[in-house]
């Protein structure tokens, strides 16, 4: 039986670090969430933040950053409902996020998200224009997932 609690970016970063299979801590956040079982110990977090792609940063539009479980059952479909109900109640109209084009997204199904687009992936390094950067993450194609409120 899990239950959602308040987390700090810092709590949920540190989860992330230990449990995440391919993306690292975030740097920014709107709010953060814990699944904790009956006795208290975190089984998973979501982070929520203003969407990365510029595109869909209208006010209106949330995106889970970063979601991660220590393996929990149904502890991925249950942090995305959660992350969906608590973006309602703030008056969020949308909200995305992205799996890696290997992952099935079961959980996502499982907790009402629909897959809308599939992206090209790709680096955020831009050596033309002097903004280098290592890239640190997969840059495979993702697909977005969205809710509408």
């Amino acid at each position: 039986m899990l239950k959602i609690i308040p987390c700090s970016l810092k709590e949920a970063n540190e989860f992330i670090d230990n449990f995440h299979r391919h993306h690292g801590p975030v740097v920014g956040h709107k709010f953060s969430i814990a699944a904790v079982d009956e006795k208290g110990k975190v089984r998973g977090v979501a982070v929520a933040g203003r969407p990365v792609a510029r595109l869909l940063d209208d006010g209106f539009t949330l995106e889970v950053t970063r979601l991660c479980t220590d393996g929990v059952r149904n502890g991925c479909s249950f942090l995305y409902g959660a992350i969906r109900r608590i973006a309602k109640d703030m008056g969020y109209k949308k909200v995305v996020t992205y799996t890696l084009i290997t992952e099935p997204g079961s959980s996502l199904k499982a907790a009402g998200w629909k897959c809308v687009s599939k992206t090209k992936g790709g680096t955020w390094n831009r050596p033309k224009s002097k903004r280098i950067r290592i890239d640190k993450h997969p840059t495979v194609p993702k697909l977005r997932w969205e809710v509408i409120l």
